[in-house]
């Protein structure tokens, strides 16, 4: 059993928690706490509010209230929201506790008593208007590196992510008053943060598993040189500096957050009436400390803290991993509490007066921005809800747990007699679950979600191709056998999607009879039989949207002329694409793959009315369709064979541009047509009217009713064989 301690990032005091919040940082160490708990390790996850941030000052400011009041006031807000979106910390607590205040000067004493602070001068930006000094938060202006404005003093965040000092900034303002600052000279201690240069290369030298991005950002400040930083700030409000002199100064908010990972700990072990627990977690060479956050924190948690720690006491653990995401965006800029960009609903709270938790905590894994920045779709989540939880997922366990409870009312025995169909099931069963493990183990959580889908997809195949209601009537022994395998699958589902939908998750568990926390290894077990308590009711509930009239996408067949790597996307290609009578430049995300010499004089289907849009700094004029699925990440959708350039996919032609948004609530996926004509859409059985042969085609559900896409009265085809129900992006 091992010991799993989970810092997770603490949100200012000064706004509702957003969905930026849960995709960049919460839902994240979320789903790795509850998949630990399951394997039976001992696991500490911690949090909170972070009162003491320039944020929450300056919201106060605005609000004409007091710092700790608004700051008391979104504590509670979030707290609620946390909990009642499933985020399952040990200790959540915040940074205004005397408890905090006690370790953060423990902590400032040691480092002067070993010489880590000094006392130095440095210039302060001073607003002549508000008659003082500016915290680094509180002055905005042009950043230098990458020419965004609206960076902060201390960081550009929203942009390139280069830490910065308010000296630097082109064009700056006091962001209250927004009056340009003077630089006058004070005085504050400064954390000799150069003293662990050496240390901290040695100790990055073996993290080759961190993601890429955590590790070119940590290499990067590295190889810069790292500098001293000050540790106080001519602020009153924060926790004071236990030093005779700086009375009239309080400890940066920098310094003491991060300590905050070590005092809920420690308030943790005396909420548990063990005040030495604590250090199960913290002076144990075998436990794994975890850090989760967005990208633009990355290195207080791969340099300064570690330094910290280091400086502290040399038998704390440093951290193992820091598998920080980058950003959730809103139209192209980061979710932030301090702008005005917003969505139908985007913050936890306004959410969870309408919605349950658990569709949008599977629309936020699936889009997780582990490695790339993503964008926030209303849209797209209500299909996800719609198409993935309520159509595929729901659609299976609750046409199993029906018809059972109609039929026999109860989980069948097997009679041990297995099927060729049912041992691919449960070696598919096994081979999934070892795959998520190891996805989970590793930090990849939308990769390990994608693959429990499939399988959910694969149970809607068995049950349609297994008809157990003919089975019913023909030979209830094998149907009863179905039905087991069934419900095998329905708790391995149950198991498997608990880190991600636990309410969701706990309904499929109790049809099988497993607690509600289910240990890992129970995915792969067998079902006993049982009665059925109750008739079952879905899973999930369909969102209604009401549509406008139809802008649909303009498709074209068009031919591939030219391919080359994008200079600045290691997974995205520039394409030239004619389309009959132009050619077009298309930036596409298929680099990896496929290579260009399996690409040049490939005919595919182009989108021609989308918006151009530039990426990574080179203009798209269109996009190409695609099919994702379990047997293949990436299959180009390509047109029948005889299709000529710039043809047009019967009834997709519109004169009007349309967005991304636009194109993504049309719900295009792939089907399977089989021989006696009936046809299947991620498990859902339908009828065609017109025969089309068999195999995967395109297909559009619009109500409900599949439509099939074709050019010259061919179906649209996807290269490779990906499965029925995936989606076509």
């Amino acid at each position: 059993m091992a010991k799993v301690f989970i810092g997770v990032a603490w949100p200012y005091g000064n706004g509702a928690v957003h969905f930026g919040h849960m995709a960049g940082s919460n839902l994240a160490p979320d789903i790795f706490a509850r998949f630990h708990r399951a394997l039976g390790d001992e696991v500490l996850m911690v949090s909170g509010s972070d009162m003491h941030g320039t944020p929450t000052t300056v919201t106060a400011e605005k609000e004409g209230i007091a710092p700790a009041e608004v700051a008391r006031k979104y504590h509670d807000i979030n707290a609620r929201a946390l909990a009642g979106f499933g985020i399952s910390h040990d200790m959540y607590t915040h940074t205004a506790t005397a408890q905090h205040a006690s370790v953060v000067h423990d902590m400032f004493r040691a480092f002067m008593e070993k010489g880590y602070l000094y006392e130095a001068e440095t210039t302060q930006a001073y607003c002549p208007k508000c008659r003082r000094f500016l915290p680094d938060r509180y002055i905005e202006g042009v950043c230098p590196h990458c020419g965004a404005d609206g960076a902060r003093g201390d960081q550009c965040t929203d942009s390139c992510g280069r830490t910065l000092d308010p000296a630097e900034l082109k064009s700056p303002r006091c962001k209250i008053c927004s009056t340009p600052p003077e630089f006058k000279p004070t005085k504050h201690l400064f954390f000799k943060l150069s003293a662990f240069q050496g240390k901290l290369s040695d100790w990055v030298k073996d993290k080759t598993y961190w993601r890429t991005h955590v590790r070119a950002f940590t290499e990067k400040w590295l190889a810069d040189g790292l500098k001293d930083r000050a540790v106080t700030r001519d602020i009153d409000y924060g926790i004071t500096v236990p030093l005779p002199g700086f009375e009239s100064k309080r400890i940066y908010v920098w310094f003491e957050a991060v300590i905050g990972y070590l005092s809920a700990s420690k308030l943790w072990a005396e909420k548990m009436g063990q005040p030495e627990k604590w250090k199960e977690f913290w002076c144990d060479p075998g436990a794994k400390h975890y850090y989760f956050m967005g990208k633009d924190n990355i290195p207080f948690h791969t340099i300064i803290w570690p330094a910290m720690l280091m400086a502290y006491d040399d038998k704390l653990d440093l951290p193992y991993d820091v598998p920080a995401n980058e950003f959730l965006q809103l139209g192209g800029e980061k979710m932030s509490k301090s702008r005005t960009t917003s969505a139908a609903i985007w913050t936890v709270p306004d959410y969870l007066t309408q919605y349950p938790a658990d569709p949008m905590r599977y629309y936020l894994s699936m889009h997780m921005p582990e490695n790339h920045d993503t964008d926030f779709l209303w849209g797209e989540f209500v299909e996800r809800n719609n198409s993935d939880l309520a159509d595929t997922l729901g659609n299976f366990v609750h046409r199993v747990a029906k018809f059972t409870y109609d039929k026999f009312k109860e989980v069948p025995a097997h009679s041990g007699t297995l099927a060729e169909e049912d041992r691919k099931l449960l070696d598919l069963i096994r081979r999934t679950h070892e795959e998520v493990t190891l996805d989970l183990t590793g930090c990849r959580f939308k990769p390990a979600i994608d693959k429990v889908m499939a399988l959910a997809r694969e149970g809607n195949r068995y049950f349609f191709q297994s008809q157990p209601w003919k089975l019913y009537k023909d030979d209830q022994t094998r149907c009863k056998d179905v039905l087991h395998i069934c419900f095998r699958l329905v708790k391995a589902l149950g198991v498997m999607l608990s880190p991600y939908m636990p309410a969701s998750s706990e309904k499929m568990l109790a049809m099988v009879g497993e607690p509600r926390q289910a240990r890992w290894q129970a995915a792969v077990d067998d079902v006993e039989p049982r009665k059925l308590a109750e008739e079952p009711i879905p899973l999930f509930k369909k969102i209604e949207v009401p549509k406008g009239p139809r802008r649909c996408p303009s498709l074209r067949v068009a031919r591939i002329t030219g391919v080359e790597p994008h200079p600045s996307g290691e997974k995205l290609y520039i394409m030239s694409v004619s389309t009959g009578n132009e050619t077009r430049k298309i930036v596409s995300g298929i680099r990896e793959w496929y290579a260009p010499e399996d690409l040049i004089g490939r005919q595919i289907v182009v989108v021609i009315n989308l918006k151009p849009a530039a990426i990574r700094g080179v203009e798209s004029n269109g996009m190409l369709l695609a099919a994702e699925g379990g047997k293949h990440p990436c299959s180009l959708i390509v047109p029948p064979s005889e299709a000529k350039e710039g043809e047009v996919v019967a009834g997709y032609e519109c004169a009007e541009q349309i967005d991304i948004r636009e194109f993504r609530s049309f719900d295009l996926r792939v089907g399977r047509i089989a021989g006696d004509g009936a046809f299947d859409v991620g498990g859902k059985a339908y009828k065609l009217s017109e025969k089309l042969g068999t195999g995967e085609v395109v297909v559009e559900l619009a109500k409900d009713v599949p439509s099939v896409l074709k050019c010259g009265g061919r179906p649209l085809v996807p290269l490779k064989e990906v499965g029925s129900g995936a989606k076509v992006h």
